[in-house]
């Protein structure tokens, strides 16, 4: 849950972490990548790419220096609480003179603890996992909270709806193009939704008929309590690095024999607000911080360690995706990338086929379930009241009904992804990503030079610590929403 302190758990050496994040950044939202930059152009797509990664590094550093602040004040007030106790047990044992002597002893040693808080480094040491829910319940007042856990929601019913789309999308893709006696989905073929499927079902049928086995076979475990576990993680991971190998390495053979026919332009400004959306949703990773950082042993130079992170996810980035425009045409190149790769003439041998175009499918459902149960969780956050519990019926029937539902009905109405990505993206991404980090850090700094004195300094603190890149992050994002925001209406406006 989003507002849970937790333990540690066990720990992992800095490069260990920077393999977890890596993993947790590219996922989903790379594979819708290449269509977006073909649809934008090579040059605008790159500058783009480049520029919001290093936006979402600035970001993450904001999120780190709260996480560091957090900890200062949950082990200063234990340390206060302890010494309380201590002067509460010598009081209790003391006579009224010994009472007083007690007392006039403690407010002589209140201010030399106060001075000390200024000269102890330990105090920001990275321990307990303190997630982004509640470092805001602890920075921002009632309304800020909300926000918060408003946009984060809103942000993972996107989640949630694009994978439901995508599993039964992938499936139609692959299966309806072999139930029409081909070897694989055809990267040039231009299906519609009315198009025949099996007999007298339509493409529209099939899919709607995946995504209802899809619902019924993963959607129950929103109803329970999932964890991922370590070896579901490691599958995962390798199913995803055999994957984009495979890609990357077919792109560039049928490049370097002279059959890439991809012939992009340098810009097209149509595509940029798709493309933003999908490079903001691509370097999401700020709400899993806490769980990622926490662990890592030695946080000595974690700050570079991040930036190596983030070097090598755009260098990934940059190459599947310019491999993948100039491999295939931006007509050719489909919503999931994996599927350009399902076809005869693209993939000779069957099993490589059928791995690529159903991969989506397997790791994306082993997603589907802790995302949804981390967003009934934050719901169930939300609405808490100090010392309340919640009826049987709601805890275990609403809370659940009302995250699976509507982004099933997202996924029934539409199953255009890279659309979902760049929505999910250019709103509530924008909001997790820049806007909650930005003003994380810049109240954490007004209450650790409140309760710690203006001379503490925070080890963790972000490179960009000048209040300047405060103003410039939350300037950015408004700029990005309003950007979205008219082109879509200018969009609607020429239907």
């Amino acid at each position: 849950m989003a507002g849970e302190i937790t333990e540690t758990g066990d720990l992992y050496s800095p490069y260990v972490g920077l393999v977890y994040m890596f993993n947790l950044i590219v996922g989903t939202g790379a594979l819708t990548m290449p269509k977006a930059f073909a649809s934008a152009g090579w040059l605008v797509s790159l500058v783009l790419l480049v520029f919001l990664g290093f936006m979402s590094f600035v970001t993450t550093t904001f999120v780190v220096e709260a996480m560091a602040a957090a900890n200062a004040q949950l082990r200063w007030k234990r340390m206060e609480n302890h010494q309380e106790e201590e002067d509460d047990s010598s009081s209790s044992a003391s006579d009224s003179d010994g009472l007083a002597q007690d007392n006039y002893e403690r407010a002589e040693t209140r201010p030399i603890l106060s001075v000390q808080r200024r000269g102890s480094a330990n105090l920001f040491e990275i321990t307990d996992r303190v997630e982004m829910g509640q470092m805001a319940s602890m920075f921002f007042n009632k309304v800020g909270v909300n926000l918060f856990y408003f946009c984060i929601i809103i942000y993972l019913y996107g989640d949630l709806a694009i994978y439901a789309a995508a599993v039964p999308f992938s499936l139609m893709q692959v299966s309806c193009a072999t139930g029409n006696d081909s070897c694989g989905v055809e990267a040039d073929a231009k299906y519609n939704d009315t198009d025949q499927c099996w007999g007298p079902l339509r493409r529209v049928d099939a899919y709607r008929i995946y995504l209802a086995v899809f619902t019924l076979l993963l959607g129950p475990f929103t109803f329970f309590d999932v964890q991922k576990t370590k070896y579901l993680q490691i599958l995962t991971s390798l199913m995803r690095w055999i994957a984009f190998t495979v890609m990357i390495t077919l792109a560039l053979v049928r490049i370097g024999r002279g059959q890439g026919e991809g012939r992009p332009p340098p810009a097209d400004l149509s595509g940029v607000r798709n493309l933003f959306g999908v490079c903001v949703y691509s370097f999401m990773c700020q709400h899993s911080l806490p769980s990622l950082i926490t662990p890592v042993s030695s946080k000595r130079h974690l700050t570079r360690l991040v930036f190596l992170d983030y070097v090598l996810i755009l260098s990934f980035y940059g190459l599947l995706s310019f491999t993948a425009i100039f491999c295939f045409r931006g007509d050719r190149l489909l919503d999931m990338y994996t599927l350009n790769f399902a076809g005869c003439d693209i993939v000779g041998v069957a099993a490589v086929r059928f791995f690529l175009g159903l991969f989506p499918v397997f790791t994306i459902s082993t997603n589907f379930p802790i995302i949804a149960v981390t967003l009934r969780n934050n719901w169930k956050t939300l609405f808490h009241r100090e010392g309340g519990t919640y009826p049987w019926v709601v805890d275990r029937v609403v809370f659940p009904t009302i995250t699976l539902v509507p982004p099933v009905l997202v996924a029934f109405c539409t199953h255009d992804l890279e659309s979902l990505v760049g929505i999910t993206g250019a709103y509530a991404g924008t909001g997790i990503q820049y806007v909650t980090p930005a003003f994380l850090v810049y109240h954490c700094r007004k209450d650790t030079a409140l309760a710690f004195g203006r001379g503490t300094l925070n080890k963790h603190r972000s490179p960009f610590h000048h209040t300047f890149w405060v103003g410039f992050v939350l300037l950015w994002a408004f700029s990005c929403f309003f950007f979205v925001t008219a082109n879509i209406v200018l969009s609607e406006s020429k239907l």
